[in-house]
């Protein structure tokens, strides 16, 4: 039921119709664009589960190019993790990637039009990036310092954007940055100056960073689904007047 859901999403960023999800819209729009890259030129009506796509191209959005392409990096992701910073370890290492290479959930998920295998991508690279940037602690304000900061919040954007399930990573982040901090106030080698840099930093790239990339899905969200859709009627007449097809498309409403 997922997948036609999801892909029926994604048939909409293609034909650039309006529609109304719970979720916020960026793996949504990763996965119309996967689509719309490799020749699906979203058709297909994907009506119930278990209707054969026949001739219709959905091969880009449920596996090669999207879901099992950025499963794939999660072994990645979880090897770095493991042996670069955490356990230091080349065969736990080893050990925790096969599992996560062989675990039935993922291998079944990559094969269809979901949104769980790009989550997990975020999370993963969110917690990456973070121990790396931990890693690092000995050289603040360095190239590679900012460089992981920064992505830790790029990839907060990105899980936040796909499921708002995203929030638990921001929450893992968010602690491990009280207690750096704290940790930073405790250290009397340090002026108020140092720290309320350490601070400004944290705030521009974990909150700031973040926040302007989640607001910006949506303006691209708003810019490609200009014609109207069975979303329509969960908004104010003002905005359904901007939408092509609509009833009420150029007609002037009063504020």
């Amino acid at each position: 039921w997922d997948e036609t859901h999801f892909g029926k999403m994604g048939s909409y960023y293609i034909n650039r119709t309006f529609f109304f999800d719970v979720h916020p819209p960026l793996g949504k729009m990763l996965i119309g664009l996967a689509g719309y890259l490799s020749g699906y030129d979203g058709t297909f009506p994907f009506q119930k589960p278990g209707d054969r796509y026949e001739q219709h191209n959905y091969i880009g959005m449920r596996g090669v190019r999207l879901c099992r392409l950025v499963s794939s990096w999660l072994s990645c992701l979880c090897l770095s993790i493991q042996m670069l910073e955490l356990s230091k370890s080349l065969p736990a290492a080893l050990l925790t990637a096969f599992i996560l290479i062989f675990d039935t959930g993922c291998i079944t998920l990559s094969q269809y039009i979901l949104l769980d295998p790009i989550l997990m991508f975020f999370l993963m690279g969110a917690v990456l990036s973070m121990v790396k940037c931990n890693s690092c602690a000995d050289r603040p304000f360095s190239a590679s310092w900012w460089f992981w900061l920064s992505l830790t919040g790029v990839s907060l954007a990105g899980a936040m954007g796909v499921k708002f399930v995203g929030l638990f990573v921001v929450l893992l982040v968010g602690l491990n940055t009280i207690y750096d901090l704290w940790d930073l106030l405790g250290n009397l080698s340090l002026s108020l100056v140092v720290f309320g840099k350490h601070l400004l930093a944290r705030v521009l790239c974990l909150i700031v960073l973040p926040l302007a990339l989640y607001t910006a899905m949506f303006a691209v969200h708003f810019a490609v689904l200009n014609r109207s859709g069975p979303g329509d009627g969960f908004f104010s007449s003002a905005f359904q007047s901007q939408l092509i097809g609509n009833n009420l498309h150029n007609v002037s409403i009063p504020e």
